[in-house]
């Protein structure tokens, strides 16, 4: 049963804890916030990419170092919400979000080298990491302990749901809007203002949640288990390392090849730790329920597809095509906002049929989405033309955040909330991370390998782009800084050769050839982010036929109406409902 700080706080039957619309409303703000923050780098990574003229694993990483501290420390804060208050955790994670996007405000200008100001960014993006690592885990197991009964649960989550899904076009949408703000930094440094937009929104998060929500916590069976935390975010951080480094570093280079090494043995020390302890960071006899087993690979194989395929359509408009942030935000108004559309028909969805038919048809969109986005050339520009995959891949998307976090919870009884959130948040965000990272790598590994090929079998390019390299030596003193910044971006790959521009306009109105490699680095990132689209939308619809494949014939075929006991009283081995 779930504990409550105060008599005061309970409400419903036997005064056990029910959820209230200002915890709703907190719970709502806080998860909107969270993938505001996740989602916001992905519209401004082409003015990153001017501004602190970044690597491509720089670049990655700026993305990535989000990513990192939510899938490793989320099994950790749901044992934390469960031990000490789950109110605590939605204020101090909104406020840690608070200060990660000041880092991000104050990263320095082109006085500071590169290094620096890449360094700077990632700080503040792992500190909002490590907040939103609170909120996710904290915020889905406040709607499942506080909802009774499959209705109440069903319309929980839905709404939970629809609050990512509007996060990750609002974020975008800030983005946009940011970008068109040109006062307070110079250049391309007005990406700064989508991070000023989150701060306030945190800051109002923290005070929302510290005045309306209610306290929750679920303290009997858990422990703050430090071994198994410690091993668990190690064995995360190594394995999150070496797939983000790996196509920089090269795979077969000893820091890699440690990383993995490493990865495994500390994913296996913790599974040892976890059978051996009294309270676990981690049930492992949780994973004996079907559902829940078969759910946490569906949504580690189902989330990195559809984030391959938002991560690829981010670069695609920003980087390759070079749309403005405001105008690429209207594809996560088709990624985020169907979610909002779709709420009252997933509720419904969630009520009436088994969340397994509702995530194998999530995953499908999205799968079809992946497709059809492959087969659409970068070369064509309309908008319109990505509004038929935009769609299937949003509104399956929309089903799929609900219906996945609806067996997590439903498949374990109440008094495991916080653990069945962690979990499956864990392992949505592992998808999340692996996204972006191994799509980014094999798109980018492939345009880098098109275009050296270009250059040694084409001699006129091969020596005008020496000539571009030695550009800088013979310019004018004023103009060899911005001569040596256009030269190291286009040598730091694909994405950055395609940023500088083929022509400049000298003052007299002359167009002069400058960057030889534009557009063999447009026609290379064009034909390797259509295979990311491929991987994408495979891997999504591998999840889905898993999810199909896993429910025959065994409890996972129940629902939870055919169960007249609530959602609480359910012993471990019995609550398979989902």
């Amino acid at each position: 049963m779930v504990q409550i700080d105060s008599p005061a706080e309970a409400s419903g039957e036997s005064g056990r804890y029910t959820l209230r619309p200002g915890t709703l409303a907190a719970v709502v703000l806080a998860v909107c916030l969270s993938q505001m923050a996740l989602s916001v780098p992905s519209l401004i990574t082409g003015l990153i990419q001017q501004d602190l003229a970044p690597s491509s694993a720089q670049l990655t990483w700026i993305v990535d170092a989000f990513f990192i501290p939510v899938a490793a420390l989320e099994l950790g804060f749901g044992v934390f919400g469960d031990l000490f208050g789950r109110k605590r955790l939605l204020v101090w994670g909104a406020a840690l979000i608070v200060v990660g996007s000041a880092v991000a405000v104050l990263v320095p200008g082109e006085g500071s080298s590169t290094d620096t100001r890449v360094t700077m960014l990632i700080i503040g993006q792992v500190l909002s990491g490590i907040g939103a690592a609170a909120i996710f885990p904290t915020s889905l197991a406040m709607v499942a302990a506080g909802t009774h009964t499959t209705a109440t649960r069903a319309r929980g989550v839905a709404v939970w749901a629809a609050a990512l899904s509007i996060g990750g076009f609002l974020g975008p949408l800030l983005a946009g809007v940011a970008a068109k703000i040109h006062t307070g930094w110079d250049g391309t440094g007005n990406w700064r203002w989508a991070y000023v937009g989150v701060l306030v929104i945190a800051a109002a998060s923290a005070l929302l949640s510290l005045t309306l929500a209610q306290n929750s916590a679920a303290p009997e069976g858990r422990s703050l288990d430090w071994p198994g935390q410690i091993t668990a975010a190690l064995g995360l951080f190594a394995v999150l390392y070496a797939v983000i480094q790996g196509p920089e570093s090269g795979w077969g280079s000893p820091q890699i090849v440690i990383a993995f090494i490493a990865a495994g043995v500390f994913l296996v020390l913790f599974v040892f730790v976890e059978g051996r302890v009294a309270q676990p960071l981690l049930l492992l006899s949780a994973f004996k329920n079907r559902a829940f087993a078969v759910n946490s690979v569906v949504t580690l194989v189902g989330m990195f597809g559809f984030l391959a395929i938002m991560y690829s359509t981010s670069i695609r408009l920003t980087t390759v095509q070079g749309f403005s942030p405001l105008k690429s935000s209207i594809a996560y108004l088709f990624f985020g906002g169907i979610g909002l559309v779709l709420l009252p028909l997933t509720s419904k969805l969630l009520e009436r049929y088994n969340p397994r038919w509702v995530l194998f048809a999530g995953l499908t969109l999205i799968g079809v989405g992946g497709l059809w986005f492959a087969g659409v050339p970068a070369s064509d520009r309309a908008l319109g033309s990505i509004v038929g995959p935009l769609i299937l891949a949003g509104t399956g998307s929309g089903l799929a955040f609900a219906a996945m976090s609806a067996v997590a919870v439903n498949a374990l009884p109440n008094h495991l909330a916080g653990m069945a959130s962690g979990a499956t948040s864990t392992f949505r965000d592992l998808g999340f991370a692996f996204g972006p990272a191994i799509a980014g790598a094999v798109a980018l590994g492939q345009a880098a390998k098109e275009m050296a090929r270009e250059v040694a079998g084409n001699p006129a390019l091969s020596k005008a782009y020496e000539a571009f390299q030695a550009a800088p030596a013979h310019a004018p003193a004023e103009q060899r800084p911005q001569l040596e910044a256009a030269v190291h971006a286009v040598a730091s790959g694909p994405l950055g050769a395609n940023s500088v521009p083929a022509t400049v306009t000298s003052p007299d109105g002359q167009v002069i050839p400058f960057n030889p490699l534009k557009d063999v680095a447009f026609d290379a990132l064009s034909n390797s982010y259509s295979h990311a689209y491929v991987l994408g939308g495979v891997a999504a619809l591998v999840a889905a036929a898993l999810t199909l494949a896993a429910g025959r014939g065994g409890p996972g075929e129940t629902h939870l109406d055919d169960d007249p006991r609530t959602l609480d009283d359910r012993p471990l081995d019995e609550a398979a409902g989902a």
